[in-house]
C-alpha cells in the first residue's frame, strides 16, 4: 500500500523560507519519479516541482530559483525547499508518485504566505 506525509507547512512572512518532506512507503522509492504539487483556493492542482529517479529535476517558471527539490533515497523522503516566499506561493502542497499509471496523493500540508 503506498502512502505518502508530507509535512513542514506552516504560516511565513513574505521572504521567509519553509522545507516541506514527504516520506514515502510502500514502494521502491529510488525507481520512481516524484513531483511537489499545489493547489491555491479557487484554482486548479499545478505541479510545482518534478525529480526523476535519477536526480533530474523540473521547475515551474513562477518558483525557479527560488524552490529547490531534493530526494535522499536512503530515507525515502522527497523536500521541497522553499525560499523567498511570496504571498502567491499561499496553497495546499502536495506530494505526487505516479505508479503504474496511478497517481498517489499525501493528505497535502498547508502553507500560507502572510505578514
Amino acid at each position: 500500500q503506498v502512502q505518502l506525509v508530507e509535512s513542514g507547512g506552516g504560516l511565513v512572512q513574505p521572504g521567509g523560507s519553509l522545507r516541506l518532506s514527504c516520506a514515502a512507503s510502500g514502494i521502491v522509492f529510488s525507481i520512481y519519479a516524484m513531483g511537489w504539487y499545489r493547489q491555491a483556493p479557487g484554482k486548479q492542482r499545478e505541479l510545482v516541482a518534478r525529480i526523476t529517479s535519477g536526480g533530474s529535476t523540473n521547475y515551474i517558471d513562477s518558483v525557479k530559483g527560488r524552490f529547490t527539490i531534493s530526494r535522499d533515497n536512503a530515507e525515502n523522503t522527497v523536500y521541497l525547499q522553499m525560499n523567498s516566499l511570496k504571498r502567491e506561493d499561499t496553497a495546499v502542497y502536495y506530494c505526487n508518485v505516479p505508479v503504474d499509471l496511478v497517481n498517489f496523493w499525501g493528505q497535502g500540508t498547508q502553507v500560507t504566505v502572510s505578514s
